[in-house]
């Protein structure tokens, strides 16, 4: 890898401070009025942790004897409807919702939204 592709600037998603940013620095909050120049280069340490993706299209409750009727074709009615979001958990913890795709005969996820995680 090249120095230029370790290089990704992180998005400054907390702060404006009203000068155009670095192609090449984020920065992020740090306290009441102090920021900290960040890169992709200083999370190069958490690239390949592994993290379960899951995209929940709906729910359903049943009982086992219903579970053990369903077969192959079996319409299973969940709770959500025709075209609403679906919910994106990583790490069992749901940061964004989204759609449907098709992607070369394959389905996806493209996220429409991106939920803003509450700190105590």
């Amino acid at each position: 890898m090249s120095e230029n592709e370790s290089k990704v600037p992180l998005p400054n998603l907390e702060m404006d401070t009203g000068t155009p940013p670095r192609p090449d620095v984020v920065q992020v909050a740090a306290g009441a009025d102090n920021a900290v120049d960040r890169s992709a280069e200083d999370l190069e340490a958490v690239f390949d942790v592994p993290v379960q993706v899951s995209a929940i299209l709906g729910r359903a409750r049943m009982q086992v004897g219903e579970l053990l009727k369903l077969g192959p074709g079996t319409v299973l009615e969940l709770d959500r409807k025709v075209g609403e979001a679906i919910d994106i958990y990583v790490n069992n913890r749901l940061v964004a919702r989204g759609e449907v795709v098709l992607v070369e005969d394959k389905l996806g996820v493209t996220m429409t939204e991106v939920i803003k995680a509450e700190k105590n």
